[in-house]
């Protein structure tokens, strides 16, 4: 069965299978000029971003909406284009006029079907094989967005890269439901290296004391993060499943700390070439839709899941605020309270807040008496910086609150901490 479109006059047969047509940026320039005005376009985010498809279509709409999940640097930025996200990456953070929508990762797939139809969906996948192609490393929210495209009759257009990793699970789509691709044969980005300080060395080691044997991971990307999963490579029988994963799940891997009859499950992954390579047609690697992986209801279904994510700030309330910088979004919610939630939930699950006790640029204490703003999560079971660890679940107020001072909080600023916990009601000695 084919579909036929119209190419400036012209028809282009797209056939299914493998025999998918690519076109060349100029006719993918003509499809994007009868797009109707002021389109929305969900784009792939983190390290997935299918950068040329996003040029042309940039070069070609003068006013368009454009959606995407932290999003890097090269984001268009001039007139007439309207940056929305629900989750603030470096290339849209501190832009003026940014539409930030408050939401929990795993319910962004219903934001995008009832509230944000869109009316483009642009996606890097592999080259099509055997009548399918690969999201690879970045699954996320793009099956949802795809999925509300078509309700909206709109177009899906591919950028095949061979360079992209085949992954399995939900990352496969049949190659007929695309519409339009062009080619570009370019390396993926990878994340910065981020030097690992004795501080993270110090959060991963005690992080690590409170994760059980056999315990499910659920961890960011981050020098706290690779700090933690560097402290369990003598481990054994530990699992994965996390909204994403990096290079150290693959250490993890390759030093048998992980079990080999349980899927390294994730939503998307960024990390080095060899990460990618490895990830490759692995079926140890199964890649799920965000609404499954950040399910609350199913997280809790693993036995042990401890989620390990880290803050901006802290309180004396034991809330945490991983979203905002002096009022400013910085981030947003992301996954959080997804898997603080559902860690609570597990059988045996923790859910871990890990922060520097003080933030080293800005000079100043990571906990604080009281946030001025908006929680992305509270109720965790611990929450832990390179002072120590405090007890947070099963303690009353009073007592969750001494030990942040007492075990998280820098020293020289517990004695402050004191004074304002006793102005705000709490029995402090």
């Amino acid at each position: 069965m084919s579909r036929s479109f119209v190419i400036w006059g012209h028809f282009a047969e797209i056939t299914g299978g493998e025999d998918v047509r690519v076109i060349s940026e100029s006719q993918l320039a003509a499809v994007l000029a009868g797009v109707p005005d002021d389109p929305r376009v969900v784009a792939g985010g983190n390290f997935a971003t299918p950068h040329r498809a996003l040029r042309i279509l940039d070069e070609t709409v003068a006013r368009y909406r454009l959606f995407m999940l932290n999003a890097q640097k090269g984001v268009p930025d001039r007139d007439g284009v309207v940056l929305e996200t629900p989750f603030v990456g470096a290339g849209m953070r501190g832009r003026e006029g940014l539409r930030y929508f408050p939401c929990r990762l795993s319910l962004v797939p219903n934001l995008l079907k009832e509230t944000l139809p869109p009316d483009v969906v642009l996606i890097q996948t592999t080259v099509p094989a055997s009548g399918a192609v690969s999201l690879g490393i970045e699954v996320n929210i793009l099956p949802a967005a795809i999925e509300a495209v078509r309700e909206r009759g709109g177009l899906v257009i591919a950028q095949f890269n061979p360079r992209m990793p085949f992954t399995y699970g939900d990352a496969v789509l049949p190659a007929d439901e695309i519409d339009y691709a062009i080619e570009a044969d370019r390396p993926l980005a990878a994340p910065e290296p981020r030097p690992r300080t004795g501080v993270a060395r110090r959060i991963g080691q005690r992080v690590a004391s409170l994760i059980p044997p056999e315990a499910t991971l659920q961890l960011g990307i981050g020098a706290i993060p690779d700090a933690v999963l560097d402290s369990l490579r003598g481990r054994t029988g530990l699992a994965v499943w996390s909204e994403m994963f990096s290079d150290g799940v693959l250490a993890l891997e390759r030093a048998g700390a992980l079990r080999p009859d349980t899927p390294i499950t994730a939503s998307f992954a960024f990390g080095s070439p060899e990460l990618y390579a490895w990830m490759h047609r692995n079926r140890r690697v199964r890649m799920l839709r965000t609404e499954k992986t950040n399910d609350p209801a199913l997280i809790a279904r693993r036995p042990r899941l401890v989620s390990v994510n880290s803050a901006l700030q802290v309180d004396l309330y034991a809330q945490a605020n991983a979203a905002r910088v002096r009022g400013m979004i910085y981030s947003g919610f992301g996954g959080q309270t997804d898997f603080v939630v559902g860690a609570l939930h597990s059988p045996g699950g923790r859910a871990i807040i890990a922060l520097p006790s003080w933030h080293p640029k800005a000079e100043v204490s990571t906990v604080i008496p009281r946030l001025a703003g908006p929680v992305t999560s509270f109720q965790h079971s611990f929450i832990v910086s390179e002072q120590g660890t405090a007890a947070i679940w099963g303690h009353d107020a009073s007592e969750q609150a001494r030990q942040i001072i007492d075990h998280v909080a820098h020293p020289s600023v517990r004695d402050g901490l004191r004074e304002a916990g006793r102005e705000l009601g709490f029995h402090l000695p």
